[in-house]
């Protein structure tokens, strides 16, 4: 089947294009994709494809292109699922009678379904396998028609969305077996980044044959529900986001049952029902079955992830007995790898190449030292070093940031901190954080507005900078201390390796019923400006208004070197845009400590 694609949207490649690109990532927003890498995508297929006449490629990417075309014979079926939806795909089908490993790539969660990332199908070509790219059912680029209907983009599939559910796993498992048939594989493995790289997993876990020989899973989730509501929470700014991003309107988008659990979810109802919808989407559910079939698992994940966060990919990791292998990089959701996976690159980049590595080592053969990976490797925050652009004015990063590796999670933390919350800092007015503990102090604050101390400015665009050397500055004395609480130490004398999952403990009083606090840990510079370390949000519903009430939570997991003489603050408030909170309307919030022990933070070093 050939893949129709219009001449005349296509604009030429620049090297330019392509280098800014690789400098600022592919997100202009959360659910917006830089059309210059769409272009680059759609350039790629065309002269693939011979649907264009004219030039639209760098000589790099022709030659790419030339040498594919050399080798393989290319495809644009539609896949039919066991309830007849079709499935987009296309196919790069090695022009060779030995038989040769098929690697399946479950498109993303965006509109341009298995389009994105033509580059990558490429190299996956080159380096001797064949390629099966698909789109999951629902996802992609739908427009409404004059009259009624809809009309969709060749890379669009059929049907609704089933956000990772049985339908996707059934699907997966019918896109083995068109594998099976037309290119007769010697062996299957998975790769997929953000929604393609939960399906995968999960496909390879109930495959009925289990014929997935290994997975590779960027920026992935290991634990659907606690991913999206945990401690109470709910992650409201991160659902949303991958509504508005699936390329059509939501009554087409998913079915009736679907629409009511994302409904519930938003307005904070049955959410045991949507806890329970959640786990079954959930690869950390199937772990058994893929220790059983003894799978091969690449993770990989951001400290400052908004949509899946860092904890529950750990733990999912953590109860992994297969070979495995975890990285945790600077950044939010997609920005290591996506840029590597939708253009070349003037050097390796490290996140795809790993990923692939993997690939080679466990479905090629290759004696390339994966086997001898240590299990997990973190990037450290913010260790690059930088220079000025001075036409963009934004840093560019010089030297990478440090990476650490460790045989387990458990061997990334060797030692912990605890810092006590205390009535005041030795050199100014906010509370303070010390070595030893003291009771009988308390600090107030007005509950349900939003503060300067946030997460982030934007989901997935904040982290994208922030990979790309330009984390977000804070001003300190912008953080309202009407609206907030904060404890800092002083100038701290020596360093701290912070390496793992920090624990905040408080005692709590509310005004009203319920009430949400959110923790954060920044570290501040000597000018009083400082970058974020980690956070994570906390609701307490139930509560007797004025009483006290005991509150023990874990902070988001962390790699962060805080230099000698900057202040470690904690940072105390009600509400941010990330999150659903308890607050309709002005309460008062009361933190205190009754006891020696009620008011700590653990701070894990390594």
């Amino acid at each position: 089947m050939s893949h129709p694609q219009d001449d005349n949207t296509i604009s030429a490649v620049t090297a330019a294009e392509l280098s800014r690109i690789a400098g600022q990532g592919i997100y202009r927003s959360a659910t917006a994709i830089d059309p210059a890498a769409v272009n680059v995508a759609e350039a790629l297929v065309a002269t693939l494809n011979g649907s264009t006449e004219k030039a639209v490629l760098t000589p790099e990417l022709q030659k790419l292109t030339e040498q594919v075309r050399q080798r393989a014979t290319i495809g644009f079926p539609r896949i039919t699922a066991k309830d007849g939806v079709k499935l987009s795909a296309h196919t790069i089908k090695l022009n060779t009678s030995e038989p040769r490993p098929v690697v399946i790539v479950p498109a993303g969660w965006t509109p341009f379904g298995w389009l994105l990332f033509e580059y990558t199908y490429l190299q996956l070509a080159l380096r001797g396998y064949h390629v099966l790219a698909y789109t999951p059912r629902g996802i992609g680029l739908t427009a409404p028609v004059a009259g009624g209907g809809y009309v969709d983009a060749p890379f669009t599939s059929g049907g609704t969305i089933d956000v990772a559910g049985p339908k996707d796993w059934t699907d997966g498992s019918t896109v083995i077996d068109y594998a099976e048939e037309h290119f007769n594989p010697s062996a299957v493995a998975f790769l997929g980044e953000s929604y393609g790289s939960g399906i995968s997993q999960l496909v390879a876990a109930n495959d009925p044959a289990g014929r997935v020989a290994a997975v590779v899973a960027l920026s992935t989730w290991g634990e659907l529900a606690d991913s999206l509501y945990r401690n109470d929470t709910r992650h409201l700014a991160a659902v949303q986001q991958l509504i508005d991003f699936t390329g059509g309107p939501v009554e087409r988008k998913f079915d009736e049952a679907t629409r009511q659990i994302l409904e519930d979810f938003q307005a904070g109802r049955n959410l045991d029902r949507v806890v329970t919808w959640g786990k079954e989407r959930s690869p950390s559910t199937y772990v058994d079955r893929t220790n059983t079939r003894d799978i091969p698992t690449f993770l990989s994940n951001t400290w400052h992830e908004t949509l899946f966060g860092a904890n529950p990919v750990v733990e999912h990791f953590d109860r992994l007995t297969v070979p495995k292998r975890l990285n945790l990089w600077i950044g939010d959701h997609a920005a290591p790898e996506g840029a590597g996976l939708t253009i070349p690159f003037s050097g390796p980049n490290v996140p795809v190449e790993e990923a692939l590595a993997w690939l080679d080592h466990h479905v090629l053969g290759t004696d390339n030292g994966v086997d001898r990976w240590p299990a997990v490797n973190s990037q450290i925050m913010f260790t690059y070093q930088t220079r000025t652009d001075p036409e963009t004015g934004q840093n560019v990063i010089t030297e990478p940031a440090v990476r650490e590796t460790s045989p387990s999670w458990a061997d990334v933390t060797t030692s912990t901190e605890r810092w006590y919350l205390t009535a005041s800092a030795a050199d100014r007015h906010d509370g303070g954080l010390a070595t030893a503990p003291e009771s009988g102090w308390k600090r107030e604050f007005t509950a349900g507005e939003l503060t300067e101390a946030t997460a982030v400015d934007a989901i997935i665009t904040t982290g994208q900078a922030e990979w790309k050397g330009n984390p977000k500055a804070y001003s300190t004395d912008t953080f309202d201390r009407q609206n907030l609480a904060v404890w800092t130490t002083g100038p701290l004398q020596a360093a701290r390796r912070i390496r793992g999952v920090p624990e905040l403990t408080l005692t709590v009083r509310s005004s009203v019923a319920a009430t949400t606090l959110v923790a954060y840990l920044f570290d501040v510079s000597p000018d009083n400006t400082a970058r974020i370390i980690t956070h994570e949000p906390l609701t307490l519903p139930e509560l007797s208004p004025g009483e006290d009430r005991s509150a023990t939570w874990q902070l988001q997991a962390a790699g962060y070197d805080l230099a000698p003489d900057h202040r470690l603050m904690l940072v105390v408030n009600s509400k941010d845009k990330l999150y659903s909170d308890a607050h309709t309307g002005s309460s008062t919030t009361t933190i205190t400590s009754t006891d020696d022990t009620a008011a700590h933070l653990v701070l894990p070093l390594g």
